[in-house]
């Protein structure tokens, strides 16, 4: 798979999540911020691939299982987070990994 490449200079948008874990587990209190171009007040956020509102801000805690993006003008739309209810979860840390790179991986029962 290609993968797109940006404009020179352009700013995409990052759905950054805390704790810096995923699949992210709602039970750990997840909050999730949107950063991108743009003003705070025009940020869409979208669950499971539907609009969910525009009034909530570039960042919110997570209440409930699903897959989230973040859309800002100007940058587009973000890399999806995944966020579950499973009772047995692998979690990897939450950033770009790099072969050869040492990870932690998280078990959460």
């Amino acid at each position: 798979a290609k993968c797109p490449l940006s404009p020179a200079g352009a700013q995409t948008t990052q759905l950054l999540v805390e704790p810096p874990w995923t699949p992210a587990v709602w039970e750990d209190w997840v909050t999730l911020t949107c950063q991108g171009s743009g003003t705070t007040s025009a940020t869409t956020w979208y669950k499971d691939g539907q609009r969910w509102g525009q009034n909530r801000g570039d960042r919110f805690t997570v209440t409930e299982s699903g897959t989230y993006t973040c859309g800002r003008p100007g940058s587009g739309l973000s890399p999806p987070v995944i966020v579950l209810n499973d009772r047995l979860v692998l979690q990897v840390p939450a950033r770009t990994l790099l072969e050869g790179d040492t990870v932690t991986l998280r078990c959460r029962v």
